[in-house]
């Protein structure tokens, strides 16, 4: 990714990206720049297992929004099809020294509202994120705004409508990833700047797909495709995302031919697929992991470590990982996943050891045993493919050392609302990589970018600029050092090392549960062709051809 002289180019990047690049296990080849191929038509059904509660990528931390608003948004910066190597989006070429960053931007780009775009629009689209002065300013901007680019980002300014100039506030090894990412997806200013644009029910973006119709009532999302796109036209005239909660429905609605690919299933719905003669199941590695929270800010015992310890080895995620996701997942040990440099892999699973859990809670004056409620979503999700079976199975497990757990399940929209409130004991809770950096794991979700409160290890919910994806307020000051030397190192094998060391510390405090790594895995009818399955970015719908 980066040499010793802290340059990055574009050319050496991409070569250097290489080594954490994610090979789909049954896809068809695609190759190039992102675009499409060919301005056919037809119709692409895509099934999921929740609706979008909006359309702002500022305004969101789930993939159910992110899977829409990539159709009809472009960042600077893309992933290529089907790996986690980056490529020219809005942007041409670009250079990473130190701390500046120069892109050169895209020329004869049109949004779907028809202004033309510049380098002022990533620039109101930068300040509407994170610049409380701006006019515009988002109040509701999502957490994605600081990590994304508020926290590293002194200033922005063009250099004509075609060159822009960042200064970042110290060295950031994931820069020009984080620019790749949904969230940092570029907005028309004129949208922006306009009062009668609801970016939430709109999207005004430079996408190959516009939105032709949201209907909340129905869970029913309708794109079109983008006459003026500057690209190559998609291979379908149109795509439309259908939610179907159950998994067993969906399965059904694309072997019935009602849709043409879905997501989220789980081992039943694998095998339900493969065994009809209209579709058939993919997979690809992932980059996610699958865990659970233990809220520290609200319950008083997880602030003890011996206690958390005792909840990992009384949890049997080998059966979880084995009986419930079984063959589509691999048992988790540290935050990041096995397909990053980040992970460390002299690191193992909790075994399965109720003796030693009980004598941990005993040591730690719970022998008597405790009691939490444990939140969880109800809709699969590609890193928890059955949630209520999980959570039972961690309830079952748990009584047998003298712990009540009382399961809260919610939809999956009221879930995030909940839980980014801090209003949980403990969740399970899951996260796909935004940019197939280990930052984005160990960073975004085990660091509270607050101050670590002197003598101990977490910090109130409540703390102003507290990183509420830190679901367990998990406050470690040498973990803390450890990631943020990592982000201003752009040495990769140095990096490594780091997040290495930061590893170990995370698996022996244990803040969370780890529970899995899994696969992506997709259901794709007999009648779709060059679709390829992306652990990052995507999905790139408009590649994708229907008969």
């Amino acid at each position: 990714m980066a040499g010793n002289n802290s340059q990055v180019s574009r050319r050496s990047f991409l070569k250097a990206a290489g080594s954490a690049t994610v090979a789909a296990t049954a896809t068809s080849s695609v190759a190039g720049c992102i675009g499409g191929g060919g301005g056919g038509g037809g119709t692409l059904r895509y099934g999921r297992s929740a609706h979008s509660d909006t359309l702002d990528p500022q305004n969101t931390t789930s993939g159910e929004v992110a899977k829409v608003t990539n159709q009809a948004y472009e960042g600077l910066i893309g992933f290529q099809p089907g790996e986690s190597s980056i490529t020219e989006a809005l942007a041409t070429d670009w250079e990473l020294d130190g701390t500046n960053v120069t892109l050169t931007l895209r020329e004869d780009v049109t949004f779907h509202d028809g202004s033309d775009f510049t380098a002022d629009d990533f620039i109101a689209t930068y300040r509407r994120f994170v610049d409380e002065d701006y006019e515009y300013y988002f109040e509701d901007a999502s957490v994605y705004g600081p990590f994304t680019l508020g926290n590293w980002i002194e200033s922005v300014s063009k250099d004509g409508d075609y060159t822009l100039n960042i200064t970042l506030s110290q060295p950031y090894a994931p820069m020009l990833r984080n620019l790749a990412m949904f969230a940092s997806v570029v907005i028309s200013q004129q949208a922006i700047e306009s009062d009668d644009v609801n970016l939430g029910q709109e999207m005004v973006g430079t996408g190959p797909f516009e939105l032709e119709n949201l209907d909340n009532a129905n869970n029913r999302i309708q794109l079109t495709s983008f006459g003026d796109y500057w690209g190559d036209s998609p291979n379908v005239g149109e795509v439309i995302f259908l939610t179907r909660g159950q998994n067993s429905t969906r399965a059904q609605a694309l072997i019935e031919e009602e849709m043409e690919i879905i997501d989220g299933l789980d081992p039943d719905t694998i095998q339900q697929i493969n065994g009809s003669d209209t579709a058939e199941a993919r997979t690809a590695t992932g980059i996610n992991i699958g865990y659970m929270s233990m809220n520290m800010s609200r319950v008083e015992a997880f602030r003890d470590k011996r206690v958390r310890q005792a909840i990992s080895y009384a949890i049997n995620t080998e059966q979880i990982v084995n009986e419930i996701y079984s063959g589509i997942a691999t048992q988790a040990d540290q935050p990041c996943p096995p397909a990053l440099f980040g992970h460390n892999d002299d690191i193992s699973p909790y075994e399965h050891d109720p003796e030693e859990a009980q004598r941990l809670l005993e040591e730690a004056g719970y022998g008597d045993g405790l009691s939490f409620e444990l939140t969880t979503f109800q809709n699969a999700r590609g890193y928890n493919p059955a949630p209520l079976p999980t959570a039972e199975t961690i309830r079952t497990n748990l009584s047998e050392v003298g712990i009540d757990v009382t399961i809260d399940d919610r939809q999956f929209s009221d879930y995030l609302t909940y839980t980014s409130e801090g209003r949980h004991d403990a969740s399970l809770s899951g996260w796909y990589t935004d940019n197939a950096d280990p930052d984005n794991f160990m960073y975004v979700l085990m660091h509270p970018q607050v101050e670590s409160p002197e003598g101990q290890d977490w910090v109130d919910w409540g703390t102003e600029g507290f990183n509420t994806s830190d679901r367990s307020a998990w406050a470690n000051q040498e973990y803390m050092d450890l990631i943020e030397e990592a982000q201003q190192v752009y040495d990769e094998d140095e990096r490594a090392s780091l997040y290495h060391e930061a590893a170990q510390i995370a698996h022996d405090e244990a803040p969370w549960i780890y529970i899995d790594y899994a696969d992506e895995t997709r259901g794709v009818s007999n009648s779709v062709s060059n679709y390829t399955i992306s652990a990052i970015g995507g999905p790139h719908l408009d590649l994708v051809e229907v008969e």
